[in-house]
């Protein structure tokens, strides 16, 4: 039987292996905390008093999420001098109330504004697939995608705006779920969007994004059990998501509908052409832009200091006036609406995560057009749940040892656990082809 302090010790000799990505991971790592924290769990556990299935476990955080004691600086040296947190953010508060230990703070884009997880101040982590080539992580919850993928831990918790839990998770050929907004408290992150942003979970199955989600949600962990697909309707809008893609995306893609539809599961091709005015949206700088360029100018920050990217982004709402923003706000309004009419009927749609496979960082950066082109391409599918204020879950897709590529399942507003319970069992039958 393993020991928490076993688990513990594996994790840290993995996080700060200095030949592997731990340096890059983590932008601190609380190794005598963690240690601290293990121990303790085992003396709770040894007297039968387990009170959570997480309990022991150890768990990243994301560097926007406020931990007692430690500064966040969400991924940039601009906030550096900031004082730490004196609270843990209601979250990480829920993971520690259950058992799981802190092992350290993730790396992610700078201040969680891209798709591709670059970040020119603490080095990006290597994709797990094709290593030597080092392909991006996905991001912007890049750091927390590669801390699951390389075993520095259980579960990570993430951020998603417009799909910055998914995409990595895709990339990365692992779990994220995406809940619906309000179902998971913010208070103490450090925000991109406050009407985008929610909080999410990055896993090696769906079972474990469901317990950590259960924690952050404040709901008793109970087993998740999977959905019977012969009774699931999905939808699958034959135009927006299935542009451009990859070969071994579109591949993988066509091949697990089929897996769906033999184990019994109802698939229906609906069209959404209204999808178009989230890319439309996003051209303009989307509803983000306002919404950072506003707090950061709050924060009286020195956009010069940012990643040039970053600052481009968050520079795009100084020019979005009041009545541009509230337009944009009635036009996700209307098409929630057109959402929930027309596909009412149907338990969750069905997509791509990302209509590519992870590229190489070197391409990315040293190339400002296809860094653009890219990150474009890595939001476009994911950003569709954020703008619905839906729930979504990317699952693997792909065969083992081949570039990762996600399956992912958009699902209604608060229908969190059924669509979970759907999630597991797609990914038993996506699994049994693997």
């Amino acid at each position: 039987m393993k020991t928490s302090r076993r688990l513990i010790d594996q994790a840290l000799e993995r996080a700060l292996d200095a030949g592997g990505e731990g340096g890059r991971v983590f932008v601190s790592v609380d190794a005598d905390g963690a240690i601290r924290a293990a121990e303790n769990a085992d003396r709770v556990i040894a007297a039968g008093l387990l009170t959570s299935p997480l309990c022991g476990l150890p768990v990243s955080v994301k560097d926007l999420f406020d931990v007692a004691g430690q500064v966040t600086t969400a991924g940039s040296v601009v906030l550096r001098g900031r004082p730490p947190a004196v609270h843990d953010s209601t979250v990480v508060a829920r993971l520690k109330h259950a058992g799981a230990i802190i092992i350290g703070r993730t790396n992610m884009t700078e201040f969680a504004y891209s798709g591709v997880g670059l970040n020119p101040h603490f080095g990006t982590p290597a994709n797990p697939w094709d290593r030597q080539r080092r392909r991006i992580p996905g991001g912007s919850s890049s750091g927390a995608a590669v801390s699951v993928s390389d075993g520095m831990c259980f579960a990570a918790l993430g951020s998603d705006t417009g799909g910055s839990v998914r995409i990595p998770a895709a990339l990365c050929g692992l779990v994220g779920f995406k809940p619906t907004q309000r179902r998971i408290p913010r208070d103490g992150v450090f925000p991109l969007s406050f009407t985008l942003d929610s909080v999410g979970p990055i896993a090696r199955s769906v079972a474990c994004c469901a317990l950590v989600d259960s924690v952050l949600a404040g709901e008793k962990p109970v087993p998740l059990v999977a959905a019977d697909l012969r009774s699931k309707r999905f939808a699958v809008p034959p135009d927006y998501f299935l542009d451009g893609l990859d070969q071994d995306v579109a591949a993988n893609f066509d091949a697990a509908l089929k897996r769906l539809s033999d184990a019994g599961a109802t698939l229906e091709s609906i069209p959404f052409p209204e999808l178009k005015v989230v890319s439309e949206i996003a051209a303009a700088g989307g509803i983000s832009a306002p919404e950072a360029f506003a707090y950061h100018r709050r924060l009286g920050m020195d956009f010069a200091a940012y990643d040039n990217h970053v600052a481009e982004r968050i520079m795009q709402g100084k020019a979005v006036t009041a009545s541009g923003y509230l337009d944009m706000l009635e036009a996700r309004e209307c098409l929630i609406r057109t959402f929930r009419e027309r596909f009412g009927h149907c338990d969750a749609m069905l997509c791509p995560t990302v209509p590519i496979i992870a590229p190489e960082m070197e391409t990315l950066g040293r190339d400002a057009a296809e860094f653009w082109r890219v990150n474009g391409l890595l939001l476009r599918n994911p950003s569709v749940a954020n703008f619905l204020d839906a729930c979504a879950l990317t699952v693997p897709s792909h065969r083992s040892g081949d570039a990762p590529t996600g399956l992912m399942l958009i699902g209604h507003h608060l229908a969190d656990r059924d669509l979970l319970a759907a999630g597991l069992a797609v990914e038993q039958v996506l699994n049994s082809h693997h």
